[in-house]
This record gives structure tokens, C-alpha cells and sequence, in this order.
């Protein structure tokens, strides 16, 4: 089982929904690491991990896909290194940050940019992976 830890200002859009959408979290954009969730795999899915007020989002859900994935933050660009499938249309960014737990794409590249400086520079390309689960059965 792999645990993952978010923000609080993730928690509710994973728990029930964004405030503003209504679209429920049910993906994450991760590094690299030695290991990440596999398809069929149980998450464990933290608010505060390694801290004090650590704490269960929702109960285990069921990870579903593993894609990696590069981000062209500043460019406004997704691609999917798997299968070359790629983006970079504003209704298309939207809709992938919504699910991600943002309200539209400029609201993920700003969260972007506060966190990581570099995605500010247009060359700059976030390697990663996608990870989406399904809630346990």
C-alpha cells in the first residue's frame, strides 16, 4: 500500500468535492520516486502527513492508472509520455485541472508557480506521473 500526503487545501475537493466545482479529487501529479501506487493497489490518501495534526482523507480508495506525464506549465501544455497523447487547449486545461482539484488552469499554474519557481520558465518541463484511484468497494 502506498500513502500519499496533500495539503489542506486539497483535502475537501478529495473528501467531497471542490467548494467552488462540486468535481471530486480523484487523481494526483507526482515525482519520480522509487515507488509509486500500481493499477489495482489500495492509496492511502493523507492530509498532514509526518505532522502532528496527520490525518485519513477518505477511507483506502483503489488506484486505477499510472501514466507518466510531462507539464508545460508556463506553455500550457500536458503530455502524456506513454502514449504521446498530448494537449494544450484552454477548455481541455480546465477541465484537467478541475480534476486535479483547481478551478480552472491558471488556478494550477499559479499553485504551480508559488510551489516550484522554475515552472515559471516556459522551457521548463515537470516530469512526473498522473496517478488516479476510484473509491474502495
Amino acid at each position: 500500500m502506498v500513502a500519499y500526503s496533500f495539503q489542506k487545501r486539497f483535502a475537501q475537493a478529495i473528501a467531497g468535492g471542490h467548494p467552488a466545482t462540486g468535481i471530486v479529487k480523484r487523481q494526483t501529479i507526482r515525482a519520480p520516486r522509487k515507488r509509486h501506487a500500481r493499477p489495482g493497489e489500495p492509496l492511502q490518501l493523507y492530509q498532514g502527513m509526518r505532522t502532528k495534526h496527520c490525518r485519513k482523507i477518505i477511507a483506502d480508495p483503489v488506484c486505477v492508472e499510472v501514466r507518466p506525464l510531462e507539464l508545460f506549465i508556463a506553455r500550457g501544455y500536458v503530455r502524456f509520455t506513454d502514449t504521446g497523447e498530448s494537449f494544450g487547449i484552454t477548455a481541455m486545461l480546465d477541465d484537467f485541472a478541475r480534476q486535479d482539484g483547481f478551478l480552472h488552469w491558471a488556478d494550477l499554474q499559479a499553485f504551480w508557480q508559488a510551489e516550484h519557481p522554475q515552472a515559471s520558465d516556459p522551457e521548463m518541463a515537470f516530469m512526473g506521473v498522473l496517478i488516479r484511484w476510484e473509491p474502495a468497494r
